[in-house]
């Protein structure tokens, strides 16, 4: 057998009309999987140990703040307050407990650390859940901070299983929804989360997604989906001048007004974009 004959000739356009996927398959970049080799096993081995390991304590603070403040106005007094609610249901989504479960999980901690604390039933649970409005505890930043933005689909089906079996649909409607993230490297927390429909792009969704941003940005993180004008302007009048755009532009960029991001375009173009 010619050995010629085992080599895949380039695609033609007939091929690539048939595999749309592969017509820029020579122009991609292939990266290697990284291999990563455990030279701690026994370090390595305790760590995977501890996720097991179930440590729950109840502050002083929460022990005080666990019941609900006595009301002033007219109507019936609340037993428990938003915190014991809070810590109840936190627990319930990190173990997966029903409600029922729930509060015997809750009776339980509190005899075995010997606190007098009034567990709230799962009816109270369910009422107090659904009107109760949680507010993060965000550490403030007493220096400017490195902002990330990213999206991502989500794909949303219709209903199906009886509804299907009833009239007889079987394929289920599907549609897009698409979530932008705002996230402080920093903090370690989702400072922001927009939701849009899949026709609304990312230039579109910042302005709403930095709307309520009162902190001080030095360096703005981003992907090659944020390469654009709008961007930069609406970085430049929301942060200052000052502010670092670092967006990787695509391989086919050229050189514009934005000297920024002409001088990326340079430097990968020079270092290649790995170095960059």
């Amino acid at each position: 057998m010619d050995r010629r004959a085992a080599i895949s000739p380039p695609l033609t356009l007939t091929q690539a009309a048939i595999h749309p996927y592969k017509f820029n398959n020579a122009r991609r970049n292939k990266f290697p999987k990284a291999t990563y080799r455990v030279t701690n096993c026994s370090e390595y081995d305790e760590s995977l140990r501890r996720r097991g390991d179930v440590t729950i304590w109840v502050s002083d603070d929460v022990v005080k703040n666990w019941a609900s403040p006595r009301r002033k106005t007219r109507g019936g007094q609340s037993l428990y307050s938003d915190l014991a609610i809070e810590i109840s249901l936190t627990l319930r989504v990190v173990f997966r407990l029903p409600l029922r479960q729930t509060q015997s999980f809750m009776r339980s901690i509190a005899r075995l650390m010997g606190i007098d604390l009034v567990v709230p039933d799962f009816s109270t649970l369910s009422r107090h859940g659904k009107r109760m409005k949680i507010v993060q505890n965000r550490r403030d930043a007493n220096k400017p901070i490195t902002l990330i933005v990213d999206s991502t689909g989500l794909k949303v089906r219709g209903d199906k299983g009886w509804h299907g079996e009833k009239h007889g649909i079987r394929e289920a409607r599907k549609t897009w929804r698409k979530l932008h993230i705002r996230l402080g490297p920093e903090t370690g927390d989702i400072a922001a989360t927009e939701l849009t429909t899949e026709h609304v792009g990312n230039e579109t969704a910042l302005p709403d997604l930095l709307a309520d941003m009162d902190v001080d940005v030095n360096r703005f993180l981003a992907d090659g989906a944020y390469d654009g004008q709008c961007v930069a302007d609406c970085l430049l009048d929301k942060f200052g001048s000052r502010i670092e755009i670092i967006i990787p532009p695509p391989k086919n960029a050229v050189r514009g007004e934005n000297a920024r991001r002409n001088q990326h375009i340079d430097t990968i173009a020079e270092h290649g974009r790995m170095n960059w």
